[in-house]
């Protein structure tokens, strides 16, 4: 049974990890946009659970479109409206849509760059493990405005002769150069091929600072999806063709400098602070840019709650197998030499800056098993306040009550739809801080003990709260990811369903679903569930 001490120290660390503090109105109305999304596209293909992915996808569109563009261009400042109107109308089939798919692909990245932010925000993904992530992710707002910014001035014609001069008139409020840099753009023969080239090199070179920018932002985290899922990403890049086709991107009048350019078709991705400057100041758009952008660096400072305690090492237990290295989210784990000196032997290793606190290394650990014969668990690498120890400890106090009705074991997240209040005559519940801290064995172990089935639930899919739980969960229940669920008693019953925090009515739908099926009632599953059972596995061998 379980101890006064231990039952107070996983409430303690369950309150701690579970998302109260972010249960507020901007979250609420996030998540109900995010389901809808769920509901057309499916979880696992919900463009809002891949912004970051989808980022990538653009940037590298861009590149390849914009490397065509760039080799046909004439870079001189008086050819360059002529050559980009060869390509737009002459060329139409191949330069004219691929400009006008750089063009989207530009505004659907600002876009989605700024959603993502957004998203991170309002799941309050900016402190502690997730700052570096956080703070290098800010310096790239500023690259891909630059980089979208001096690509319009490429066009040289009356947009981007507006926005030149309003940029130089914005930077000419610094007291850092010589000379006013507006006067460039004085005279019909002020730009020359000098200047020009200059943005051509702005325009290359920002990019390049983007790509090591990228690179660094995923530097701590493992697994870093660069891609979204295939159908996701054919989905866009078709939808970018045929905005390209069917609304072509088309060229104002050629840049004039001799007279001040007539009404215009403002860019609102890229331009929208300009005309914010003549309406009030160059000084206050810097004072909102500054502002705005000290606040997103200062947001990981801010007070937080108590940091969760870390993944703890026993080096005794620990057998150098790395699963906990390669299943680990937000790569917190290293390999060092054994300090028992073993030969051909590691042991892991947890930095505190970089731990989750999810227990998924737990989850990997070999070591984990309820199984094991002495009185007190010790696994290779646990968490402090949600050891293994306990967790079998809760697991056999609920199948003492269940065990003489065959009744259902429910494993959940602190993270998802709330499983304690699953709990009842025939039903055990045990709530985790990831769906990825369950060891496979707790499951067999479950099954062997008399429940009739198990339950195991998390976040909704491509929505884990610690990235990676739920795709290890899926793989180990699979039996393709070790640890692997391996024996089940004959006519056992697992089931995986997946739900979010204030879901708790689609998890109890699935809950009697399995009930049904372990009574070997038909089926009564609702066609259209938006959350259905995702993963089912019976015995066909005895244990």
């Amino acid at each position: 049974m379980v101890d006064a001490q231990t039952h107070g120290e996983t409430l303690e660390f369950l309150m701690r990890v579970a998302p109260t503090d972010h249960a507020n109105a901007a979250l609420t109305a996030y998540r109900r946009i995010e389901h809808v999304f769920d509901g057309a596209f499916g979880a696992a293909l919900n463009p809002w659970r891949h912004l970051g992915a989808l980022g990538f996808l653009l940037f590298w569109v861009l590149a390849l479109t914009g490397a065509y563009l760039y080799a046909a261009l004439d870079t001189s400042v008086e050819g360059v409206h002529r050559s980009i109107g060869w390509l737009t109308h002459e060329q139409w089939y191949l330069g004219g849509v691929l400009r006008s798919l750089h063009r989207y692909a530009a505004d659907a990245f600002v876009v989605v760059t700024l959603l993502h932010l957004l998203r991170e925000w309002v799941l309050g993904r900016y402190s502690g493990f997730r700052h570096f992530s956080w703070l290098t992710g800010i310096p790239l707002l500023w690259f891909l405005y630059i980089s979208g910014v001096v690509g319009i001035w490429l066009r040289w014609d009356e947009l981007a002769q507006f926005s030149a001069t309003a940029t130089a008139e914005w930077l000419d409020w610094l007291p850092i150069f010589a000379t006013p840099l507006t006067r460039n753009f004085l005279s019909a023969g002020a730009v020359s091929d000098r200047l020009f080239s200059l943005f051509v090199f702005v325009h290359l070179g920002v990019p390049l600072l983007l790509i090591f920018g990228l690179w660094f932002h995923i530097q701590r985290i493992s697994h870093a999806e660069i891609l979204p899922p295939r159908a996701l990403s054919a989905g866009s890049l078709l939808a970018l063709l045929g905005l390209s086709l069917a609304l072509p991107v088309a060229s104002a009048a050629a840049a004039d400098l001799s007279r001040v350019p007539g009404p215009l078709a403002l860019d609102w991705f890229y331009l929208f602070w300009q005309p914010l400057m003549y309406g009030t100041s160059a000084g206050a758009v810097w004072a909102v840019v500054a502002v705005a952008t000290l606040l997103l660096l200062l947001l990981p400072a801010l007070p937080q709650r108590p940091a969760a305690p870390v993944a703890a090492v026993h080096p005794d237990q620990c057998n150098g197998c790395r699963r906990c290295f390669a299943d680990c989210p937000y790569a917190a784990i290293i390999m060092v030499p054994h300090p028992n000196a073993i030969p051909g032997r590691n042991l892991a290793q947890v930095n505190p800056a970089l731990c989750a606190s999810c227990g998924i290394c737990a989850g990997a650990c070999p070591t984990s098993t309820p199984f094991g014969r002495t009185a007190e668990l010790v696994s290779g690498i646990d968490m402090p306040h949600r050891p293994i120890r306990a967790l079998r400890e809760e697991l056999d106090a609920g199948l003492a009550r269940v065990h003489s009705t065959g009744g259902i074991v429910v494993f959940g997240c602190a993270q998802g739809a709330d499983v304690m209040q699953m709990v009842g005559a025939d039903v055990a519940g045990l709530s985790l801080p990831c769906a990825g801290n369950l060891p496979p064995s707790f499951v067999e172990y479950a099954l062997r003990g008399g429940a009739g089935g198990v339950l195991v639930t998390g976040c909704r899919a491509g929505g884990c709260a610690f990235r990676l739980g739920n795709r290890w969960t899926k793989e180990r229940l699979a039996g393709i990811r070790e640890p692997r669920l391996r024996a089940i008693p004959t006519g056992k019953l697992v089931h995986a369903a997946w739900a979010d925090r204030g879901e708790e009515a689609e998890l109890a739908t699935a809950l009697a679903e399995l009930q049904r099926a372990v009574a070997g009632a038909p089926s009564h599953h609702p066609e259209r569930n938006p959350n259905p059972v995702v993963a089912s596995k019976r015995a066909k061998a005895h244990g």
